[in-house]
């Protein structure tokens, strides 16, 4: 048997279904890609995306702050003064009703209540109540969207993350981000569609492990998996020249593995293949725009007034915070920024105001800043965690100190910009911050909004893969929270 005979027999299914010889396959492949089946050629889409809205949409541009962690609703957002009433008394058992517990706390004797060491002060017309850990959000209550029922089945990190990003417990499925890319494309020619950064934290008692899995593409085309910027260092690996490789050089080179390349998609039809010439042409362009993009000497002394001086050390949050102003400013259509270390199983008085500092501030200046420069109406900023945590102590409790579990039944997460009812305070807990009373909002009703936003409905926005219209959403029910939406 020759090697041509055997590669017969051994080919996978996939690359069948991807050969351009392949009748069935190129009709496939024309209709999953909105390719000329007739060409193999590589001319870009006009829309740029791939999936033209529904409807029209509120916003262009998405940044979101993912606190990986997540943050301590009844010591942020979630005022529950009855709780000093109840502080060392134990949770009743009518309140947990049975709750699934995570390891680190399924072995207390006891679940104490821990009321919240932190002052409240009721800010802006809304009334919203805000720790006193969170000076600058006082002043901008009236601008954001608070909900405090979000809700979720994952109990740990990694499945809640998962599903907060993807939409799926089990990773490997496309993120957020790499959908809003896949679906609407490009805002510019010369930066990253879709960008990811992880700031560095204050405190670095307890950090979580995050996976680039988190951002990838998962079954959409690679070209839609984030591109990672660094926070120190080259902001982006293997993208200048090599050390005696000129420009010239470097041009004809890419010029070269182009034509390859070509060579093969016109033999394979691989859509992959497509992705490697796009994804060499954008690195070479980026050699110049991402020196400018993160060249911070630009920025006004009145800008960094706004966001603090630690918005001038590279890998702060504050720092992130600016870049992600002057992506989007470029057209960088969705910014995912990752802050670490809202773990707080114990010692949340030495960890949770070092927390807040780092946030607190650059969060405030960002949204100033959106809405000096013309963006705010068009831009959608996302904060929040993957789950909320426990009214009760994890470890030792006093008054000055305790520990909380993660709680995957109740927690708060806001955003601000266009689309959206500026002042809204949406949904309601028990006196614990246990159980959520009023409008509930799961993770899947949280997707469906935050689409419905881009101009899509989140059950026609999908996907063809192993033989299913995949979705951000999944199969379960999802509903849009049109109650905070202008």
């Amino acid at each position: 048997m020759n090697l041509f005979d055997q590669f017969k027999l051994n080919i996978t299914r996939r690359h069948f279904f991807g050969q351009g010889t392949n009748l069935l396959g190129g009709v496939a492949l024309a209709t999953l890609a909105g390719r000329d089946s007739s060409a193999n050629t590589i001319s870009p889409l006009p829309f740029k995306g791939n999936m033209p809205t529904h409807f029209a949409p509120k916003i262009k541009n998405i940044i979101y702050l993912h606190m990986v962690g997540g943050p301590p609703q009844m010591d942020l957002f979630d005022y529950k003064p009855v709780m000093d009433h109840w502080y060392d008394k134990d949770l009743p058992e009518t309140v947990r009703d049975g709750q699934r517990l995570t390891t680190m706390t399924s072995g207390q004797s006891r679940f104490p209540i821990a009321p919240s060491m932190f002052k409240f002060e009721k800010c802006g017309e809304n009334g919203m109540w805000v720790s006193e850990l969170l000076p600058y959000m006082k002043k901008m209550t009236d601008d954001v969207v608070f909900i405090r029922s979000m809700n979720t089945e994952a109990i740990n990190h990694e499945p809640a993350i998962s599903l907060m990003q993807t939409g799926n417990q089990v990773s490997g499925r496309p993120c957020l981000g790499s959908w809003v890319s896949y679906g609407l494309g490009s805002l510019n020619d010369n930066l990253p569609t879709f960008v990811v950064m992880v700031a560095n934290s204050t405190n670095t008692e307890q950090v979580q492990a995050i996976s680039g899995r988190l951002w990838s593409s998962g079954y959409l085309p690679g070209e839609h998996a984030a591109t990672s910027l660094r926070t120190s260092g080259d902001p982006i690996l293997f993208i200048n020249d090599p050390p005696g490789v000129s420009r010239e050089v470097r041009r004809e080179t890419l010029d070269g593995l182009r034509a390859l390349n070509q060579i093969t998609y016109e033999q394979l039809g691989d859509a992959e293949t497509r992705t490697r010439i796009e994804q060499y042409e954008l690195a070479y362009r980026m050699q110049s725009s991402v020196p400018e993009l993160t060249d911070m000497a630009q920025e006004s002394v009145a800008t960094y007034q706004l966001y603090g001086e630690e918005a001038k050390k590279p890998g702060t949050f504050a720092n992130t915070a600016l870049l992600a102003r002057r992506m989007v400013e470029r057209g960088v259509r969705f910014v995912q920024i990752y802050h670490n270390n809202w773990d707080t199983h114990g010692n949340v008085a030495g960890r949770l105001p070092d927390q807040c500092k780092d946030v607190d501030q650059a969060c405030y200046a960002l949204i100033q800043d959106l809405k000096q420069r013309g963006l705010f109406d068009e831009t959608l900023v996302i904060w929040g965690g993957e789950f909320g945590r426990t009214i009760y102590s994890q470890g030792g409790l006093s008054r000055k100190n305790y520990g909380r579990d993660h709680h995957p039944r109740c927690f708060t997460m806001w955003m601000a910009g266009g689309g959206l009812k500026a002042g809204t305070i949406y949904g309601e807990t028990d006196d614990f911050s246990y159980n959520i009373i009023a409008d509930p909002v799961h993770v899947r009703d949280f997707h469906a909004t935050v689409l419905h936003l881009l101009g899509y409905d989140h059950e026609r926005l999908t996907y063809k893969y192993q033989g299913l219209d995949q979705r951000l959403t999944g199969v379960l029910p999802a509903h849009v929270v049109h109650d905070i939406l202008a």
